[in-house]
């Protein structure tokens, strides 16, 4: 097998158990040995001189992945700290903090139990997926890798962590050294790396009783640790009802993404997440630009450009696509303080452009706190956002080996069909796929077709702001679609 097939945008990512095994020792041993040689191009840090960084998230297979690595590690002489059970972004944080090279994440993210993978960091970011590509190169070559025993100084990397988002939280409230007395949060973990957080608020003085599925379990046992999940979402939801908490906190797996519960166990993910995660990030820089992903609605559109004086920058899917949007839009002088996906990979300028669930729940919080000086609450802040009166995704799998030329020539066509329907009209900001607006009269909503960043799959979004009007929208959808015989739904 090429390790070619590994490959997941920017991560490495495979079975890791069971009968049909991707992820096998001698795949992470030759997968470690090409990311030395990569790294020393990448960086100029001679092998000898390279320090990594080693942290895991709860899966079942992390254990025997990381003594894979190390065992590489330790026969190149590379100094490496075993962080343990780590969430994703502070592996980041290791290359700022800890002055390492890089450091190696091991994750599937919200991913299946039998399922896991790797991420690499250095002090600029992620790697980039042709990071990736080169290091599954190298490894494909590789015939022989010298091993030994493994072997790794243990810290606990976490605490440290933990400290900078205290101090995050106790500088912004500015209220003592227990600034959350008073306030009932809980923490929905999904038996990940984010059980941490209960802890950290638990010191800062904040109610957290109610809070659950805390220990780490690589087999998921409670629900997917995955805040687009709708059955993990109605955990929080009612843990948030049931014992009248002011917020309720979500994590997915390696706590690179969150979501929350207002007080009236509301979800506040994926557009309302968006919109708030705005009013923080437009707060220090007035007539921003905020980078989303394509999938956003209409009414974000409006409460970022009309109530919060922002500019919304519609992009492409893929959480690195958004930051490293943003980014380049700030080498260009564009004022973006915030790059966020639907999925809740939210980056903040201020916080390294990292994509870190937890940072953006301390802002949260910073926030909640802060209104309550005033009488306000958080829910008070989303009551401009204009919620669609429905929205539909239908998902289509490609039955055709170039499924990329096959998917593209669908979105190619339909951009021909709708241009015979003049109350049909493309959006001034079609930066992936094909975006189209309905009037009143035909919807009154929009569609949007797209190819799947990695997979044989069409993505379809539809949103409408009338009753009957997904229905119409989906009609003139599907009289397009029917001739396409390689298209099936999935």
């Amino acid at each position: 097998m090429s390790l070619m097939k590994l490959k997941s945008g920017t991560d490495i990512r495979g079975t890791a158990v069971g009968e049909n095994v991707e992820l096998t020792d001698e795949a992470i041993i030759k997968i470690a040995s090409a990311f030395l040689s990569y790294l020393t191009e990448k960086t100029g840090v001679p092998k000898g001189e390279i320090t990594l960084a080693v942290g895991h998230d709860s899966r079942i297979s992390a254990d025997r992945i990381k003594n894979a690595l190390l065992s590489v590690f330790a026969a190149e002489g590379v100094k490496v700290f075993d962080c343990g059970l780590s969430s994703t972004p502070s592996m980041f944080m290791t290359t700022v903090t800890l002055g390492v090279t890089a450091s190696v994440q091991i994750t599937a993210s919200h991913h299946p139990y039998d399922k896991n993978g790797l991420k690499f960091f250095t002090k600029e970011g992620g790697f980039e997926g042709e990071d990736i590509k080169a290091v599954l190169e190298k490894a494909d070559k590789l015939t022989k890798v010298e091993t030994a025993l493994p072997c790794a100084d243990k810290i606990d990397f976490m605490s440290q962590y933990s400290e900078i988002l205290k101090k995050k939280i106790t500088d912004g409230i500015n209220d003592g050294e227990k600034p959350l007395s008073g306030f009932h949060i809980v923490v929905d973990a999904g038996n990940g790396a984010g059980g941490f957080f209960r802890e950290l608020l638990d010191e800062l003085g904040a109610d957290t009783s109610g809070s659950q599925f805390l220990e780490p379990d690589g087999m998921f046992p409670n629900h997917i640790p995955n805040p687009e999940d709708k059955t993990a979402m109605g955990f929080i939801c009612e843990a948030v009802t049931k014992n009248k908490a002011d917020l309720g906190i979500i994590f997915d797996t390696d706590v690179d993404r969150a979501a929350c519960v207002a007080s009236d166990g509301k979800e506040i993910n994926r557009n309302a997440l968006i919109a708030l995660s705005s009013v923080i990030a437009l707060e220090n820089a007035k007539g921003g630009t905020i980078v989303t992903d394509s999938v956003t609605s209409s009414g974000l559109r409006e409460f970022i450009n009309s109530h919060l004086g922002g500019k919304h920058y519609r992009f492409k899917r893929g959480y690195k696509n958004v930051i490293n949007k943003a980014i380049e839009l700030n080498n260009q002088g564009i004022d973006c303080p915030l790059a966020i996906e639907t999925s809740g990979h939210a980056a903040l300028r201020e916080n390294y452009f990292l994509d870190d669930g937890a940072y953006l729940m301390v802002k949260i919080i910073i926030l909640m706190a802060n209104m309550r000086k005033e009488g306000k609450t958080l829910d008070s802040l989303l009551e401009p956002l204009k919620m669609p009166y429905a929205e539909k995704e239908v998902r289509y799998i490609i039955e055709e080996e170039d499924f990329r030329a096959y998917g593209e020539k669908v979105i190619s066509d339909f951009e021909e069909y709708c241009e015979q329907f003049p109350l049909i009209i493309p959006a001034d900001d079609n930066r992936e796929g094909f975006r189209v607006n309905f009037n009143k009269w035909c919807g009154n909503g929009w569609l949007l077709v797209r190819l799947s960043v990695h997979d044989p799959v069409i993505p379809v979004n539809m949103e409408s702001d009338s009753e009957g009007g997904i229905e119409k929208i989906e009609m003139f959808w599907n009289g397009f679609i029917k001739n396409y015989e390689k298209l099936r739904k999935k």
